[in-house]
């Protein structure tokens, strides 16, 4: 068992993009894109087991030159929480609190950039496609297929079609 003063970030489902002041996240069974500020991630990657808070604590003020108290790295661990960033659900000691709350607690006068993770919905590819479908129903393809006349059912459009927005072979139904 994983014990909770030591936290898991999750790394199945994620496809994970490191970029120079942050990483980008995005977790395939929510179709959500996390933006993870240079913080936030640097907390994130220390969350491997067998960091406890407190060593990622001390990880965090070595790496950006200031201390930081573990209220600060529970913000972060908190946030990962919510975005199921996590293997298993941390309990934080700020359950119940908001953020406001939280990052008066911890103190506007902190050295280091509060940890930030920004979320997005990302609509299911397949959702995309078929608005395309039904939008743009299909345009004559370059590699021989069929024409659909535009605002024609789907059913009744011939296969294989290409959907003009993307250029993606696609099926009319």
């Amino acid at each position: 068992m994983i014990n909770s003063q030591n936290p898991v970030a999750r790394r199945e489902g994620l496809v994970i993009q490191e970029m120079p002041e942050e990483v980008l996240v995005y977790d395939t069974n929510t179709n959500k894109a996390h933006c993870l500020n240079q913080t936030a991630a640097f907390i994130w990657k220390a969350c491997d087991g067998s960091n406890s808070v407190k060593d990622i604590s001390k990880l965090v003020g070595d790496e950006f030159g200031g201390a930081v108290s573990d209220d600060f790295v529970w913000l972060a661990i908190d946030q990962f929480n919510k975005d199921n960033l996590l293997q298993e659900k941390v309990e934080t000691k700020f359950e119940g609190f908001s953020r406001r709350e939280v990052i008066r607690k911890i103190g506007l006068a902190a050295v280091v950039a509060l940890p930030v993770v920004a979320s997005l919905a990302v609509p299911n590819t397949v959702l995309a496609v078929g608005t395309c479908v039904r939008v743009q129903c299909c345009a004559p393809s370059t590699t021989g297929g069929a024409t659909c006349p535009a605002g024609s059912p789907p059913s009744t459009c011939p296969s294989p079609c290409v959907c003009p927005a993307t250029g993606n072979p696609t099926l009319c139904t």
